[in-house]
């Protein structure tokens, strides 16, 4: 009798809870849901510069001699801005005794400019667009004799 009872409670509770048997669910007519995506780029602008290994004529003039490319990305679909920087102002400087420093112009993708730095402006993104860096120096036959250098910095920053 013990045994009938706690049969006949099991199976009361089964048909309580739905657990031994539950309707199947249907969804209903035009029901719906969403899912919404959402996704995040980065701004990422990157310069690559690459030294010619270009020497400069000072005594007869170099003009437009190559001393570097440029390859240049960024993302900014507002586009983004080249800074070209000289760590001695625009001038090859030396230590030799006597030497002064010699100005010059540099040019970066048809762009001039002298002095410690010039800005190239780009209107959109770019990937892997190339450009040339090159440097015109004038004639100086009374330069002093010595090696004469300057460092030719390239920043990319998005607007």
């Amino acid at each position: 009798m013990i045994r009938r009872l706690t049969a006949a409670a099991v199976a009361a509770t089964a048909l309580v809870s739905g657990a031994l048997f539950a309707a199947p669910a249907f969804a209903a007519a035009g029901a719906s849901g969403t899912v919404q995506l959402n996704s995040t780029v980065s701004l990422t602008c990157t310069v690559a510069v690459t030294d010619a290994g270009a020497t400069l004529n000072i005594l007869s003039g170099s003009s437009a001699v190559q001393v570097g490319s440029v390859v240049e990305n960024c993302n900014d679909g507002a586009g983004y801005t080249i800074t070209v920087a000289s760590a001695n102002n625009g001038t090859l400087k030396s230590s030799a005794t006597g030497a002064s420093a010699i100005s010059y112009t540099t040019s970066y993708d048809g762009t001039s400019g002298s002095g410690s730095s010039f800005t190239v402006t780009r209107a959109s993104a770019q990937f892997n667009k190339t450009s040339a860096m090159s440097v015109t120096v004038p004639a100086n036959a009374q330069a002093i004799a010595g090696s004469y250098a300057d460092t030719l910095t390239v920043t990319i920053a998005g607007k």
